[in-house]
């Protein structure tokens, strides 16, 4: 279907802005199946920190004034930040950047990296969220994904943000891997229930080229992963989850009522946000731009006030495939009206003929003015969200 020029994503309404986003590009040890952005050499780590500085402030226009209501530190493994440079990372974004008061303000920790002295310095900083790195209450687990940590470590990690008065905690946990039954699995859901964590990231495991684990399944090293058994486990936490009052508000994450990430909701409605630091990406409603993905590259052009990314002019077709893959993963799903008054006739067209086939395959269902993936359908989100998505080959202008 013929798309139309007026299409284009500079005449659309831009919403309020999401956030920063912080990439600390540092790790103690490599987990096997991890293909993000990180050094286990921290031989860079002081050089980083003033050239992440830097570019915070040579991009304080880029979100143009907005109010910040959400900050992420990710990475990497933001928790092995010193005390001091955590303060001076938030005394530079204070300075630059409106950070509103009641802003959720997040950081990625290891559970080996938390003790009451840390968790405390957190707090006193500002943070007043904390993504926790368990993976697994079980050790075998532990060991089979290369974690610095153990599982008394795990569970101690959430007692000690919780004493230090952080109790708005998520934690990550893995599912499908070759040492975890059912049985396991269960317990894993319902000890961070007990434990009284208000949020869930829970990913099915996902062998990345090029990785530790790919090297291993390939060398037949290690089993290699089983669809049928992420596909049981994932509608077991479902189920499971949903039992012990969690909302599945997104196909990986799970939380009690009003405790949702609001930084990474800000993401999946298409708002704009900032990324900061080595590979970190950034939209401002009509682009996308991302940082190079090299520590030594990174710090050498900031030493020269550079800031060394790559940048790509979104078109509106872009733009709509990128609101159907992020909406059509949530609990609200993708909002038909919102299609046909921000895309315009010819995209709400396109998105009703192309989800009538998965209607009738019963992955979706039409409820009021959205699309919402049926619990089946959740099993083939990104299958789903291909095959609703506008061929960009069809966009005229």
């Amino acid at each position: 279907m013929p798309l139309p020029q007026e299409c284009n994503l500079q005449c659309l309404k831009l919403k309020p802005l999401a956030g920063i986003y912080l990439h600390i590009p540092f790790c103690k040890q490599a987990c096997h199946y991890c293909n993000f952005h990180f050094s286990t050499s921290l031989k860079l780590k002081n050089d980083f920190l003033p050239a992440l500085l830097k570019e915070i402030r040579l991009r304080e226009d880029y979100l143009q004034r907005e109010d910040i209501h959400t900050v992420y530190l990710g990475g990497g493994t933001p928790s092995l930040l010193e005390e001091r440079e955590l303060e001076s990372i938030f005394e530079v974004l204070h300075r630059h950047f409106p950070i509103h008061p009641d802003a959720e303000v997040t950081l990625e920790a290891n559970p080996d990296d938390l003790s009451s002295v840390k968790t405390s310095a957190w707090k006193k900083a500002g943070v007043n969220r904390l993504s926790i790195g368990v993976q697994s209450f079980f050790n075998d687990d532990l060991l089979w994904m290369n974690r610095a940590h153990d599982a008394a470590q795990a569970a101690d990690s959430i007692r000690l943000a919780q004493a230090a008065g952080i109790s708005n905690i998520s934690i990550d946990l893995i599912y499908g891997t070759p040492t975890l039954p059912d049985n396991k699995w269960e317990e894993n859901l319902h000890r961070a229930a007990e434990l009284g964590i208000p949020h869930l990231s829970c990913y099915a495991l996902t062998v990345e080229p090029g990785t530790a684990l790919d090297f291993k399944i390939r060398k037949k090293r290690v089993s290699d992963i089983s669809n049928e058994d992420q596909a049981r486990q994932f509608l077991l936490m479902t189920d499971r989850l949903q039992e012990l009052g969690y909302e599945h508000y997104e196909i990986s994450n799970l939380a009690l009522p009003g405790k949702r990430s609001r930084h990474n909701s800000a993401y999946w409605k298409g708002v704009r946000y900032i990324g900061l630091g080595p590979s970190a990406h950034s939209f401002n409603g009509y682009s996308r731009q991302w940082n190079i993905a090299n520590n030594a590259l990174y710090i050498q052009s900031l030493a020269k006030n550079n800031i060394p990314f790559e940048i790509e002019q979104l078109t509106g077709v872009q733009q709509y495939n990128e609101y159907v893959m992020t909406s059509i993963r949530t609990m609200e799903g993708t909002d038909i009206q919102h299609v046909e008054q921000q895309f315009g006739k010819a995209f709400y067209a396109l998105l009703k003929n192309n989800a009538a086939p998965l209607i009738e395959k019963k992955w979706l269902v039409e409820t009021g003015r959205s699309l919402i993936l049926t619990r089946e359908g959740k099993l083939f989100a990104d299958r789903v969200a291909a095959e609703l998505f506008a061929d960009p080959s069809g966009e005229e202008g």
